[in-house]
């Protein structure tokens, strides 16, 4: 039989994604998150672990390389890969916002300049508003585009908002929550349709076990 291949996330959300597949009762005794491998091995040889950067997960389970990824909802978002979302896990809660320093004006009809990690899903935001605008991308410390003139707005994730305060910024809309979600390929879905949704019946009671 062939593997089941799990493409997870790697960050903050890995350690409470081996504890949820070990409440399903799926262990890879060999996980590390410090080890330099990057592919692990469950105990009953039934699936197989590709630990991989998160913004990387959709596109390795889109293309096919992984038959179910487990990353976050701004991961998902961004890469705008064509896949199946099908669980909410309910854990790595954070929330995309627009945000900028206080008295900035987003709807005057000036063209806006975004600084974003988020190219993709800032765009999808202001053609939705109908609001001119030119992004910046930036890999790091998108706060500091606004108090430096680099740009008038971010768009960015944020958990409880404190940097963004010590840093003068306020949340001027909120765009979309944001958690841990599992994907599945589309084609995978079809050929291996038993194996995972059996995968997916566990991870649901073990959900129901850790609420």
């Amino acid at each position: 039989m062939s593997y089941l291949t799990l493409a997870m996330a790697k960050g903050r959300t890995a350690d409470q994604t081996i504890k949820l597949l070990e409440t399903a009762e799926i262990h890879f005794p060999a996980f590390n998150k410090k080890s330099r491998k990057l592919i692990f091995y469950d105990e009953t040889d039934s699936f197989k672990l590709v630990y991989v950067k998160a913004i990387d997960v959709p596109t390795y389970v889109e293309k096919g390389a992984a038959d179910i990824g487990i990353v976050g909802k701004d991961n998902i978002a961004e890469a705008q890969a064509d896949v199946y979302e099908m669980m909410d896990l309910r854990f790595g809660t954070c929330q995309f916002v627009l945000a900028g320093l206080p008295n900035t004006a987003v709807d005057s009809g000036k063209k806006l300049t975004v600084a974003s990690k988020y190219p993709a899903v800032t765009k999808a935001y202001f053609q939705k508003k109908g609001i001119p605008m030119e992004t910046i991308k930036l890999n790091g410390s998108v706060e500091l585009a606004p108090l430096i003139g680099l740009s008038d707005v971010i768009v960015d994730i944020v958990e409880t908002g404190t940097t963004l305060r010590e840093n003068g910024l306020k949340v001027i809309d909120t765009i979309e929550a944001i958690s841990t979600r599992l994907i599945v390929n589309k084609a995978s879905f079809a050929t291996k349709s038993e194996r995972i949704h059996l995968f997916l019946e566990k991870l649901n009671r073990a959900l129901e076990v850790r609420m």
